[in-house]
């Protein structure tokens, strides 16, 4: 055997020595049946405390609770619209959720139906975030974003965007939001203070930029693109593109663990990217398979876990797929 090819082969065997070891950050530890639930799933949110999980599914028009202790579905509200962005108050210990069609925004007392409060002005709502300083509850729809009151969904105002906003993410510590809009190839900083967009950072070379992740202690912004999969870090003090690498494809969510400086691409091709972030540069280290049409999910660093939402395809059910993080 030549030398080029010697060097080939133990190439290729150290690559299937490490990148399992990699892998091995991700280890499934159980998977939960959604009975019934068909289609589209769309974003989830979590009580740590309660140890439950809500699922927006949206083919469903429903909201799925998922005792997280049990391992089992527990109850579900029903007859919703399209639920896309789902969030949990630990506070006031309710459920707020965004139908994308007509339903405009609700909140739930403890998971259970009926509603307690409804913001039906909203067009396409989508994402929620929880705004920690104030309490406050943002929300993408339109063409812009609003703060809601979180008692009472009563809107409080509004930041215009150029398009439909998709994810966006809220620092616990300053004042900026950043959130994607694909439509107008950037990402806008908005300053929450004066509710003004006060900068745009181009996506070049990419487009469709839907999910994204912030370290907002190292400074950095993470943005996956669709077209083509990239995953594309950010310098927030100064808007500089830092670093890109190639990742799966159809990426809808994407998280960041601080304590691992790991970010985690969720990806309806079906699989999971594991990247390491060090100051802004990035590094591939490994790739778990989920399942095709699996891109959304959440993680959740109290529980040490990362779950995905699998929907029903063929003859398989629909499922929520929960991933120890090692």
């Amino acid at each position: 055997m030549n030398r080029p090819v010697v060097l080939v082969v133990v190439a290729a065997w150290i690559a299937s020595v490490i990148a399992p070891a990699f892998a091995q950050s991700l280890v499934l530890d159980r998977t939960i049946a959604l009975p019934s639930v068909q289609g589209r799933i769309d974003h989830l949110a979590v009580d740590a405390d309660g140890a439950r999980l809500f699922v927006a599914a949206l083919g469903s028009d429903s909201l799925e609770i998922v005792d997280l202790r049990a391992g089992r579905r527990v109850d579900r509200i029903t007859s919703l619209h399209e639920p896309q962005g789902v969030l949990y108050l630990d506070r006031s210990h309710r459920v707020v959720v965004a139908n994308g069609s007509g339903g405009g925004v609700l909140a739930f007392p403890d998971g259970k139906g009926p509603a307690i409060a409804a913001q039906p002005t909203l067009d396409d709502p989508d994402n929620l975030r929880l705004d920690p300083s104030t309490g406050e509850v943002y929300v993408g729809f339109g063409k812009a974003l609003a703060a809601l009151d979180p008692d009472t969904l009563q809107v409080l105002r509004r930041i215009d965007l150029e398009a439909h906003p998709e994810s966006f993410q809220i620092e616990q510590s300053g004042r900026r939001i950043y959130a994607n809009v694909p439509g107008a190839g950037h990402v806008a900083v908005i300053d929450r203070g004066s509710g003004r967009v006060v900068a745009t950072w181009r996506i070049e070379g990419a487009a469709r930029n839907f999910a994204m992740a912030l370290d907002e202690g190292g400074h950095r912004l993470f943005v996956a693109t669709r077209l083509p999969p990239r995953l594309i870090a950010f310098d927030t003090e100064s808007g500089r593109q830092t670093d890109r690498v190639p990742v799966c494809g159809d990426a809808d969510d994407l998280f960041f663990d601080g304590a691992a400086h790991r970010l985690y691409v969720v990806c309806g091709e079906g699989e999971v990217d594991i990247v390491r972030s060090d100051d802004g540069q990035l590094t591939m280290k490994g790739r778990v398979p989920t399942a095709p049409g699996a891109r959304t999910g959440l993680f959740a660093p109290r529980l040490s876990a990362l779950f995905i939402a699998v929907p029903a395809r063929g003859g398989s059910a629909a499922e929520i797929r929960a991933y120890t993080v090692k």
